[in-house]
């Protein structure tokens, strides 16, 4: 039998991909009252991975949405960085991360180790929803990943589990040209263990302390979290079909605070053409604002005026247009109702803050994609293997 090639003798490749989503979105009521309409280029990004000599990877995704919406993206219920009803733009480097995997070599047998450092997400909760099926990002974002941080991570694969330790440090990024701020790597921590029973389902538990993420200097209360989800993608019948259900909850300042989030999402492709469609039921804080769509900066406990629970249904399609030369485009149209809620007691009135306690949104929108489009951000080094391709994406 001939011997292969050593892991320092590998070959060099690379895998580039982007994407851009142009989008006109109405949202009646905004705060204050009234409707808005907006077209944004919304998730602008150029994805890269290089897979080089001694099992090692470089990552990187550049997103440009502090280029195309500075001021936020237009969205119902999102928060988090100091924006509120309005989705925070990304920074500019959303992951840059270098991995070295399968450390040990044939000496672990079927063992998978992998050490990844970098900036990017901490292992914890689900994936980003830029690389899932609904165009509008999910009220739970800051609930459900950690992401943005500087990173060390350590993940074990063997068979069907999988696990992840990583340590990053705690404050959220403020402007997109920020970075993590290095004197406090470490004040955090998170851990993910994922297992897959069957091929297509995916199950994972994570756990996670967070240092003044809202407090940049560290003097905010800190943040005990938690996620459990389970995730299909595989086809039925002709059909490739994608499901995802999550609970996420968010305890802060030693449970004076406490955010919990349902969501169940999921997708179904026929030929060129894909459905879907997403429920949610999310607590978000009801921070002092300094502008309708902005919240005062640094975050503290006595900054938070109520806590409101947002039931949203999301419903959309969307169809590939054009397919050829690895580039696709793809129509949209997404449709949003939801309903607003006071939870507990607080200063916050929705109604006088909105007009009324429930909303509709309409997206009419364009996603353009190269080479795949985004890959499942987030899972790194070990915690890739028995991942599945997004056949969901309909792309």
């Amino acid at each position: 039998m001939a011997a292969g090639p050593l892991s320092s003798q590998q070959p060099i490749s690379a895998h580039v991909a982007a994407q851009a989503v142009g989008a006109l979105t109405r949202v009646d009521p905004v705060p204050g009252g009234g409707d808005l309409t907006e077209f944004r280029v919304v998730q602008p990004a150029i994805m890269a991975r290089v897979d080089g000599p001694a099992r090692l990877s470089l990552l990187t995704t550049l997103d440009f949405e502090g280029a195309t919406i500075s001021e936020g993206e237009l969205t119902a219920g999102t928060w988090g960085e100091g924006f509120i009803d309005r989705r925070h733009p990304h920074t500019y480097v959303h992951e840059l991360l270098l991995s070295g995997d399968d450390l040990l070599g044939r000496t672990d047998g079927p063992t998978r180790l992998s050490l990844t450092a970098g900036k990017g997400f901490a292992p914890f909760g689900t994936d980003d929803p830029m690389s899932r099926p609904v165009l509008r990002y999910p009220v739970n974002h800051h609930l459900a990943q950690i992401l943005e941080r500087a990173v060390a991570i350590g993940a074990v694969n063997r068979g069907a589990l999988t696990a992840e330790f990583g340590l990053f440090n705690g404050d959220e990024p403020e402007q997109p040209d920020q970075w993590p701020m290095i004197e406090r790597f470490g004040d955090s921590w998170s851990a993910r263990l994922t297992g897959r029973p069957v091929r297509g389902l995916e199950l994972q538990a994570s756990r996670a302390h967070v240092h003044s993420p809202e407090n940049r200097a560290g003097a905010g209360p800190d943040q005990e979290k938690w996620s459990v989800s389970g995730r299909w993608e595989g086809p039925i019948g002709a059909h490739p079909v994608y499901g995802l259900v999550e609970w996420a909850h968010t305890s802060e300042a030693d449970g004076f605070f406490e955010f919990s989030s349902l969501l169940a999402e999921g997708a179904w492709s026929t030929g060129p053409h894909r459905l879907y469609y997403r429920f949610e039921r999310t607590e978000r804080a009801e921070e002092e604002r300094v502008s309708r769509f902005r919240t005062l900066r640094p975050h503290q406990e006595n900054s938070i005026l109520g806590i409101t629970r947002w039931t949203i249904h999301t419903a959309g399609w969307s169809a590939v247009l054009l397919d050829r030369s690895r580039v696709t485009v793809a129509p949209l149209v997404e449709v949003s109702y939801g309903r607003v809620a006071e939870v507990g007691g607080g200063l916050f009135d929705v109604v006088s803050t909105y007009g009324r306690d429930y909303f509709w949104s309409w997206t009419l929108g364009f996603r353009l994609e190269y080479g795949g489009g985004p890959h499942r951000m987030g899972r790194y080094g070990a915690a890739l293997e028995g991942t599945m391709p997004h056949e969901h994406r309909g792309m």
